[in-house]
């Protein structure tokens, strides 16, 4: 990211319109879209950075590993924290042929945002909803007798038949049909003409596992569900399994892949063994930065933050950043994270409390008011470069990489750029 970058004002998100009611039974159905902060709010100076050519690189990664399946990125929780919208807009235009999220509200936002492609509702969580699937072309997953019977009622009053995707679940017990209940199931489908199951999918439960023998168990079970469905008369068009860990391993790639983490940068890592990324092609998306709002010297034996909990001792400079917790900055990362200062790393010192923290600028020469600050992506400042990528905050916050990207709240405003 550089000074040159362009602010892409239009992908900046309007805000949401008013909620539509929809009513498929006695009580009426209300979808909400949420809302983030936009630039055009912004007063404080900590926000996020999201680098829309470095998302298309990233979508030309995947395609290339992807083994001439069809890519449809998973832009669940907001696109990853980055702004599905804008994300989706960028990648629908940039050859992306179809979506996944998690809710049919983030389905709801896409489709409000103008995005034509198909978005497939992983979870299954309708609410009753079930015009509003049929009326937006929204893709469903289906699991459950309670989704038929809704589609099939929505298609009725809609005078139109809708395009479903059947999940089985072949080892992660979350959702899908079990594998025991497959020809009941194939069953109440022949009986509902109205809903036409034109994809089959399952969910990998350990696709970055070091031994493979996991998902070699449930590619099998697939394909054991597959060929039981056929003997029914269910022939979906496509079948999909594989998440960012498979398709870059070279598993389960299908018809279609659904890639999440790996198109914004962060590459999955083989658990339990040499910990290496499956690739080092990919680049990171979202840059988050703020500026020094306070610099003071503390004597030695003086604490700073809620607590005490950093008590130096020696004189400290300390400087305070207007960046929390409930920002997306773990309080794990409270006397053990770093951010980065003139390009130099300086550590997070004392407890993050909510809406701001303090780091220890002591051997950082020239730290004054207004100077930027990187809690994650890439720096180049006046004394070097360097750059906090998603693995090395989550391994401080003893998390994983999926929840720092989804933890930068919406107060904090997207800027979409062009470097």
């Amino acid at each position: 990211m550089n000074s040159r970058a362009e602010e892409r004002k239009g992908d900046d998100i309007p805000p949401a319109p008013p909620s539509r009611r929809r009513s498929d039974a006695a009580d009426s159905v209300r979808v909400l879209k949420p809302r983030r902060a936009a630039p055009a709010d912004a007063v404080r100076p900590t926000r996020a950075e999201v680098n829309l050519a470095a998302l298309r690189h990233n979508l030309r990664v995947v395609e290339r590993n992807a083994g001439g399946a069809r890519v449809w990125p998973v832009l669940k929780a907001d696109g990853y924290g980055h702004g599905a919208p804008a994300v989706a807009r960028t990648l629908e235009r940039a050859g992306a042929e179809g979506f996944c999220v998690a809710l049919l509200e983030e389905a709801v936002e896409l489709r409000d945002a103008g995005i034509r492609a198909p978005v497939l509702v992983m979870g299954g969580y309708y609410g009753g909803a079930f015009e509003e699937v049929v009326q937006r072309r929204i893709v469903p997953v289906i699991y459950d007798a309670s989704h038929v019977e809704g589609l099939v009622r929505a298609a009725r009053a809609l005078g139109r038949p809708v395009e479903a995707h059947l999940k089985v679940d072949t080892g992660m017990a979350r959702l899908g049909v079990r594998m025991g209940e497959l020809e009941r199931f194939g069953e109440l489908l022949s009986s509902a003409p109205e809903v036409r199951v034109t994809g089959l999918m399952t969910h990998l439960a350990s696709a970055d596992a070091a031994d493979e023998r996991s998902t070699t168990d449930q590619v099998a079970r697939f394909e054991e569900a597959t060929g039981r469905l056929a003997a029914l008369g269910i022939r979906p068009a496509v079948r999909h399994a594989a998440n960012s860990a498979a398709l870059l391993r070279g598993h389960a790639r299908y018809d279609i892949v659904r890639p999440g983490i790996a198109i914004f940068g962060v590459s999955p890592r083989a658990q339990g063994g040499d910990a290496c990324a499956f690739t080092h092609e990919l680049r990171s998306v979202m840059r988050v930065r703020s500026e020094v709002v306070d610099v003071r010297t503390i004597e030695a034996g003086e604490t700073v933050g809620y607590g005490g909990l950093f008590r130096p001792s020696r004189r400290r400079a300390i400087a305070t950043i207007p960046v929390g917790y409930a920002d997306g900055l773990s309080r794990q990362l409270s006397n053990r994270g770093h951010v980065l200062v003139r390009g130099m790393r300086a550590p997070i010192v004392g407890a993050i409390s909510m809406d701001m923290s303090m780091i220890d600028v002591t051997d950082i020469p020239g730290v004054s008011l207004g100077e930027e600050i990187v809690v994650l992506g890439a720096q180049e400042g006046a004394l070097g470069r360097d750059a906090i990528g998603a693995d090395e905050v989550a391994a401080h916050a003893g998390t994983i990489p999926w929840e720092i990207m989804t933890s930068i709240s919406r107060r904090v405003p997207r800027f979409y750029r062009e470097p």
